[in-house]
């Protein structure tokens, strides 16, 4: 490995502990925040409110050094006010694009759920094409593209669920739970603490070199066919309706390519596939209603057991 990725790798774990350090119990976070950027997908972080998702979101983008908006959610929002519009310009006399606040590196899209559908819907072509079409007309977005959306859990009043084809442009979806009472302490003390810290401005170029050298990361033909066979694992599994597709195995090798870099290493190796199987699935797979049936109440918990059963019924490369 070059002495120049190492060098951004370092940089990527103290970005890592520096944001740990002011949000408690977030370093698992944010290395599938990485894991993200790196691989030119979005993120999707789910909680009750007050666990500090937006302050994280907010944190990760000032280390980052790019150009970082907010786009707070409503149920009265328009499509037009996340991509933009056309205007009319008095002094042109002419027609003229404004661009909306979509056109910036890093998107935190804060209670995506709380706005309808078609409004949701607006973020898609962005999302994938990293482009946004407005009457007849193509604009690129920015590079590095980066979503990190939050939303409430589904089953609060006032919210919109999300669209499958939506969810599926997040890579991953994290659950963000209450904090131990350790954790719980530590936030309180932090609170007492001077939390000026210094902002590493990791860069637009570093980002795209990385994400570069993610490609660059080895993959044997068994790890490979350990994922297929999961994925393909995930449609045979007798408690899921509607399994993974092939472009989430393109997505899964991507993923764990990059979690292998931010590991030091160029190569991929069987726990960096199981690593990351709860986040990468959670959204993708569709339980049978039967699977539901058996006196427990937390789907999550139910989710990744069959997620579980999933990994232990195929076997681990050597």
């Amino acid at each position: 490995m070059e002495a120049e990725s190492i060098s951004l790798i370092d940089r990527l774990n103290d970005i890592n502990d520096l944001i740990g350090d002011k949000v408690i119990g977030s370093r698992r976070i944010v290395r599938f925040m990485f894991i993200s950027l790196l691989t030119g997908n979005h993120i999707l972080l789910e909680g009750v409110p007050g666990l500090a998702k937006t302050m994280l979101a907010d944190e990760f983008s000032k280390h980052l050094g790019v150009e970082f908006k907010r786009i707070q959610f409503t149920p009265d929002m328009l499509p037009s006010d996340i991509t933009g519009n056309m205007v009319y310009n008095l002094e042109l006399k002419k027609m003229e694009f404004r661009k909306g606040p979509v056109f910036a590196n890093i998107i935190l899209a804060d209670e995506i759920n709380r706005t309808p559908p078609k409004v949701q819907s607006a973020l898609l072509e962005a999302m994938e094409e990293r482009h946004v079409s407005v009457y007849g007309v193509t604009y690129p977005l920015p590079r590095p593209f980066f979503v990190i959306a939050t939303q409430n859990p589904v089953e609060q009043e006032g919210t919109f669920p999300l669209a499958e084809a939506l969810m599926d442009r997040f890579l991953f979806r994290y659950f963000l739970t209450y904090p131990s009472q350790d954790d719980e302490l530590k936030i309180l003390e932090s609170t007492s603490r001077n939390n000026n810290l210094e902002y590493y401005k990791l860069g637009a170029d570093n980002i795209e070199f990385l994400k570069n050298e993610v490609k660059n990361v080895y993959a044997s033909h068994d790890i490979m066919e350990y994922i297929v066979n999961i994925i393909r694992q995930t449609r045979e599994n007798s408690m899921v309706y509607l399994g993974a597709s092939p472009r989430t195995a393109v997505k899964y090798l991507s993923a764990v390519k990059a979690n292998a870099l931010i590991s030091g290493r160029n190569y991929v190796i069987p726990e960096d596939v199981i690593y990351m199987a709860h986040e990468i699935f959670n959204h993708r797979l569709i339980l049978r209603p039967e699977s539901l049936i058996d006196g427990e109440n937390n789907y999550q918990d139910i989710l990744f057991r069959v997620i579980d059963n999933i990994l232990s019924s195929v076997e681990v490369p050597r």
